[in-house]
C-alpha cells in the first residue's frame, strides 16, 4: 500500500478546512430544492434513524439509476441475514426507495466527503461490508474505510475514456485512491482495463447490473384507468429528457398532429422539479398541455402530458408504444434503455449515447433500438413507428432478447462477495 501522495494529502487537509463551507453549500441546495430539509443532518453524517443489531452492509448508488440497479443485491443480502443501509445522495432517488426497498434494508443520505463527517458515519454505521455502485470515488471516504478493515466493493463499475484521461494525469492519486478497493466488479472489459491501467489491483468484468434490474413497476389501477382513457389515440414519449431536448419533442409533435389526429405525447423531464418549464414550453408552442403534478390525467384535448413526478415511468412505458430515450439529442450522454426494453417499447435514440454505448450498440445491431439523429428525424421515425404496429412489435421483442441476453451480472457479481460473507461467517464461529 502505496503512501498517500501530496494531492491526496491536500485533497484531505482542504476538505477538513472547508468543513465550515459544506453547511453552506447544503443551506444553498436546500434552498434549490436539492436536499431535504428535514434531513440534511444525514448530509453531516449524523444518523436518521437508530442503528439496528447485528450485520450491516452498506451499499451506496449515487441517484435514482444507480441505486436501482443494485436493489436485486439489496434482497439477497437481506436473505443473507444482513441488514441493508442503502445511501444515496439525491432527493429524487430517496423517493423511489422509500417504495422499492425490501423489508430488512432502509435508506439514509450519503454524507458529504468531508473527513469529520465520513468518520462520524461510520463510527454510528460500523457497517462490515461497504458496496459502491459505478463511478462513486471519494477519497476520504474509501481512506476511511481501509483504515476500519472495512471491505470495499465496486459493483457495476464504470470508468469512461473521459474519467480516465482526467485521472492519468494524477497517476499517483489514482492508484492510491484504488488500490485501497478490495476489488473492482466492471460493467465491460474497456472499464476493466481502464480502472487496471490507474492502479487497481484486483478487477473482474461482472456485466452491467442494469440488465437485473427488475421493471420498473406501476400502479394497476392507475394504468388501467389511463389506458382506459388514451384509448384509440397514437401515443408516444420522450423519457428523461435534457435542455433543448423539450424543445425538439414538441416541435415534433406539433409537426405529426396533422397526420395523427388525436396525438398524445408524454414528455418526462430528466429532472422533474422542470415540470413547468417544460410545460411552458409546449404552451409557448401552442399545444394543450396538462401536468401530472397537477393530479389531473390527459384530457381528449391534450396534445402533451408532462411526466413531472418521481417513480412513475414504468407506468407510461406500459402506455407509449415508442419512447425516444432522452439525453442523447444533446451531449449528456443518453438515458439507460434497458427499462423501456423491458416493458416492450420501440426505442429511438439520439447520437449522444456515450453513458450506455455498449447497451444501445447491442440494441441497434438487433433492430432493437432506430437512432435518429435530430427532430427532422425524430419526427419521420415517429411517424413510420406510429403507421407500422407489426414494426413496432418486431423492436420490442428484439430489444426484450438483447436484455435477457445480457442478464447474469447479479449471479457474477454475488459470487465475488460471497467469500467476503464466509469470512464473516467464520469469523462469529
Amino acid at each position: 500500500m502505496i503512501e498517500p501522495p501530496f494531492a491526496l494529502r491536500l485533497y484531505r487537509s482542504g476538505m477538513a478546512a472547508l468543513e465550515p463551507l459544506a453547511m453552506g453549500i447544503l443551506m444553498y441546495r436546500k434552498r434549490r430544492g436539492k436536499e431535504d430539509p428535514v434531513r440534511i443532518p444525514e448530509r453531516r453524517g449524523h444518523a436518521g434513524v437508530l442503528r439496528p443489531q447485528g450485520r450491516i452492509a452498506w451499499l451506496h448508488g449515487a441517484s435514482v439509476g444507480e441505486s436501482i440497479s443494485i436493489l436485486p443485491i439489496i434482497e439477497r443480502l437481506t436473505r443473507r441475514g444482513f441488514t441493508v443501509l442503502v445511501t444515496t445522495g439525491t432527493r429524487s432517488s430517496a423517493k423511489v426507495l422509500a417504495t422499492r426497498l425490501p423489508p430488512g434494508a432502509f435508506h439514509q443520505f450519503v454524507p458529504l466527503d468531508v473527513p469529520r463527517y465520513v468518520r462520524r458515519f461510520l463510527d454510528y454505521w460500523t457497517p462490515n461490508l461497504a458496496l459502491i455502485a459505478e463511478s462513486e470515488i471519494w477519497p476520504n471516504m474509501i481512506m476511511e474505510l481501509e483504515e476500519r478493515s472495512i471491505p470495499l466493493i465496486v459493483v457495476n463499475g464504470r470508468m469512461s475514456e473521459r474519467s480516465f484521461r482526467r485521472w492519468q494525469k494524477m497517476p499517483l492519486t489514482a492508484r492510491a485512491i484504488l488500490e485501497r478497493i478490495d476489488i473492482c466488479l466492471t460493467q465491460t472489459k474497456a472499464d476493466a482495463e481502464r480502472v487496471a491501467r490507474l492502479g487497481a489491483p484486483r478487477v473482474t468484468v461482472a456485466g452491467n447490473l442494469k440488465f437485473d434490474a427488475p421493471a420498473p413497476p406501476a400502479d394497476a389501477a392507475t394504468l388501467a384507468m389511463l389506458s382506459g382513457l388514451i384509448s384509440g389515440r397514437p401515443v408516444w414519449m420522450a423519457a428523461s429528457t435534457h435542455g433543448a431536448e423539450d424543445e425538439v419533442v414538441c416541435a415534433v409533435h406539433r409537426s405529426l398532429a396533422g397526420r395523427f389526429p388525436k396525438l398524445l405525447t408524454f414528455l418526462a423531464p430528466r429532472h422533474p422539479e422542470r415540470g413547468e418549464h417544460v410545460a411552458a414550453v409546449a404552451a409557448a408552442e401552442g399545444l394543450k398541455v396538462v401536468r401530472r403534478s397537477s393530479g389531473r390525467p390527459p384530457g381528449p384535448d391534450t396534445d402533451v402530458y408532462v411526466v413531472d413526478s418521481i417513480g412513475e415511468l414504468g407506468l407510461y412505458y406500459r402506455l407509449a408504444p415508442v419512447v425516444l430515450m432522452g439525453g442523447s439529442l444533446v451531449p449528456h450522454g443518453g438515458q439507460n434503455p434497458i427499462e423501456p426494453a423491458k416493458l416492450g417499447t420501440a426505442i429511438l435514440h439520439g447520437p449522444h449515447v456515450h453513458n450506455f454505448a455498449d447497451v444501445y450498440a447491442a440494441l441497434d445491431r438487433a433492430d432493437g433500438a432506430l437512432p435518429v439523429s435530430d427532430g427532422e428525424t425524430l419526427a419521420l421515425a415517429v411517424a413510420a413507428l406510429l403507421r407500422d404496429h407489426a414494426r413496432v412489435r418486431a423492436m420490442a421483442r428484439a430489444a426484450t432478447a438483447i436484455v435477457e441476453q445480457h442478464g447474469g451480472a447479479l449471479e457474477r457479481t454475488l459470487l465475488a462477495i460471497e467469500p467476503y460473507i464466509l469470512q464473516m461467517d467464520l469469523e462469529r464461529l
